[in-house]
């Protein structure tokens, strides 16, 4: 299992826009200013088969049911290569969304511009906008990851959207999140 480090973003970079269909739905596409939260709006890189994704699924799934009541905008994006990691499917990317009970959005990125857009480097990798769509927090979930024995907690990512949330400050010094690379087309 590679081990690669997400890029960290330029705090405070606006949003890129994107229009990407929905897995969850047959006939949707939806642009990030469809889906933005009232509060602030949390864009994950995911993809189906990566160990670090299904060692954080379940969390990533309560932290989206706690805090889209609140305000948050909640967005997963796949961007890897299906041709070369047919796991990773449109077909598949459904399929996961149902087993792991989205209710957010899981949208396709084909062409991958929106992971290069967002300077998307693995999986999971997680953007947090305020309500103004910039960036104010971009790393990782928490500490723990497969194997290592620390339980999940959510806690960084947690304290982030806290701070969008509540007005709170964002602490700036941010660890970066760490997973499978995007599986990058030829």
């Amino acid at each position: 299992m590679s081990r690669t480090a997400s890029n960290m973003l330029a705090l405070g970079t606006k949003a890129p826009e994107f229009h990407l269909k929905d897995m969850t739905s047959a006939t949707q596409s939806f642009s990030f200013a469809d889906l933005k939260g009232e509060k602030g709006t949390l864009v994950m890189f995911i993809c189906n088969h990566c160990p670090f994704v299904h060692h954080v699924i379940e969390e990533l799934v309560m932290i989206a049911n706690d805090y889209r009541v609140q305000g948050l905008g909640v967005i997963a994006i796949s961007s890897n290569d299906v041709l070369n990691f047919p796991q990773d499917s449109p077909a598949l990317m459904t399929e996961f969304a149902f087993e792991n009970n989205f209710e957010f959005p899981y949208l396709y990125d084909e062409t991958q511009e929106v992971a290069k857009a967002y300077h998307a480097a693995c999986t999971p990798d997680f953007f947090l906008f305020d309500n103004q769509d910039k960036l104010v927090y971009r790393g990782q979930l928490d500490d723990s990851r497969p194997g290592n024995g620390i339980p999940l907690s959510g806690s960084d990512l947690r304290g982030a959207i806290d701070g969008v949330l509540y007005n709170r400050t964002i602490n700036p010094d941010q660890k970066p999140s760490l997973g499978c690379s995007i599986k990058w087309k030829e």
